[in-house]
């Protein structure tokens, strides 16, 4: 949907001058609004509010005036991670004003078709592997959202024979009212973000506004073996489409077991990615053995990213060569180097334990796991059978770091070494990885992989995971 005149001549405030909302700030002022900007950080802490101060658009920073948000004001687009409680929202919702996040800003500028995907873990994997399958198939498609690229810094540019594939968090869509993608996947849900939602029932009713606005012209696409997203079903217009590595699905990809194809004989048991399309015929794509991911929740991604695409117009059989050639994405289970026979890898975006959980099992054992962040009253008991059967050894960090080592003694791990914070959080990582590496013997796997938020020591997930591989690189 492209509204050039949507937003012009119209009071909008702009709330938190983060990457999205200098995007979007810039976007609206082009369009004819009368934006201002806000942010309690102060000036130092923001280099670009000089950028959008030269296009003549208002910077207020250092704190949230009282007289921010009045009458006049006609919409509040604020970052996703500020929560609903801050001031300025608070009043917003007083008065009636509008308060979304530049993902719906984005909807109201944007003529390409717009696929979105969402869940607890995944996301990124998956958003990034259909953006390959749709460049190989020739279908121009624009990889943005909670990737890294703003939304609403696209939106514009973006043409109608043009696809928008977008990762999208439960942040964002809270914060949306008419947002109407064509196709949309839920991949799945797990108990997280918490602490922002107040429990499950606003996490999960967020990730369903995925779907608030789709009809029967459109395609969801919902994890048959999530019991949330199945349920979830019965509340969506559009046309269901499945994906699962358990049962055969009406419509969708899946594992069959015994699916005959060029690669093996009828008779010989094997384990492939099958498509069923909306008139019952099923496509045959590639073994599981030959996707170029490891690890059973990979499978799954594999799964919601094939169909997605063929759900945006690519050809089944086309992406065997795109499920093959995919190696992932920075800080998802990613390898960073071999050192005396150990294989060190990269997984910090693992923010809860259900990640965690299935970085574990992507590997048959003798794991050093590195773990441990932000304290968010997580419950890291589940990891007590994965620990057990799994990990040799674990090295725990972070505000949780004595509950992880607690929770690896219950496990029966007799190898636990506890690192105390530091002013330096580099200098934590590299001690961490130190003792990994003492832990370790040939043909081990030392993984990162936290099972917790970064924002006791780190910035972001991106910054932690990086700190750990210059550490790891920098191993003699």
């Amino acid at each position: 949907m492209n509204h050039p005149d949507m937003y012009r001549g119209e009071q909008i405030v702009i709330l938190g001058l983060a990457k999205s909302g200098f995007d979007v700030a810039k976007r609206l002022h082009e369009r004819g609004a009368i934006v201002t900007v806000n942010d309690k950080k102060e000036r130092h802490q923001c280099p670009e509010a000089s950028d959008l101060e030269a296009l003549g658009i208002c910077v207020v920073l250092g704190a949230h005036p009282d007289n921010l948000i009045t009458e006049q004001v006609k919409l509040l687009v604020k970052n996703p991670g500020i929560p609903y409680s801050a001031a300025p929202v608070q009043r917003a919702i007083e008065l009636g004003i509008d308060v979304v996040t530049e993902i719906e800003v984005g909807y109201h500028l944007c003529a390409a078709p717009i696929i979105g995907i969402t869940g607890s873990n995944g996301k990124t994997t998956t958003t990034t592997w259909v953006g390959h399958m749709l460049e190989d198939a020739g279908l121009q498609p624009i990889v943005a959202g909670n990737i890294g690229t703003p939304f609403s810094g696209i939106a514009a540019d973006a043409c109608e024979d043009q696809c928008v594939v977008l990762e999208l968090s439960s942040f964002q869509l809270k914060g949306t009212q008419q947002f109407h993608p064509h196709v949309a996947c839920l991949l799945n849900i797990a108990e997280t973000h918490l602490d922002y939602h107040g429990g499950m029932e606003d996490y999960i009713s967020s990730k369903a506004k995925l779907f608030a606005n789709m009809d029967t012209s459109d395609i969801a696409i919902l994890n048959a073996d999530d019991p949330t997203c199945s349920a979830l079903a019965s509340t969506v217009q559009a046309r269901i489409w499945n994906f699962s590595s358990k049962q055969e699905v009406k419509i969708g990809t899946y594992v069959d077991p015994s699916f005959p194809s060029d690669a093996s004989a009828a008779s010989e048991q094997t384990h492939r990615i099958v498509f069923r399309d909306e008139h019952g015929v099923k496509h045959d794509i590639i073994n599981v053995d030959e996707i170029g991911l490891p690890g059973r929740y990979n499978v799954d991604n594999a799964l919601a990213a094939v169909t997605i695409a063929v759900a945006a117009g690519a050809k089944p059989e086309s992406l065997r060569d795109s499920l093959r050639s995919f190696k992932g994405v920075e800080h998802r289970l990613e390898w960073v180097r071999e050192h005396q026979g150990v294989q060190y890898y990269n997984n910090s975006k693992a923010t809860n334990t259900i990640a965690t959980q299935m970085a574990l099992e992507a590997f048959q054992g003798n794991i050093v796991l590195i773990a441990g962040g932000l304290d968010r009253g997580l419950d890291f008991k589940e990891l007590v059978p994965y620990l057990r059967e799994r990990v040799k050894a674990v090295v725990t960090l972070g505000e949780t770091r004595h509950i992880f080592r607690d929770v690896a003694l219950d496990a029966g791990l007799k190898s636990v070494k506890v690192v105390d914070n530091k002013d330096d959080a580099a200098e934590a990582i590299q001690e961490a990885v130190s003792a990994a590496e003492q832990f370790a013997t040939e043909g081990d796997i030392v993984l990162l992989s936290p099972a917790c938020a970064s924002w006791d020591m780190f910035p972001s997930y991106e910054i932690r995971g990086s700190i750990f591989k210059e550490a790891v690189h920098s191993l003699k």
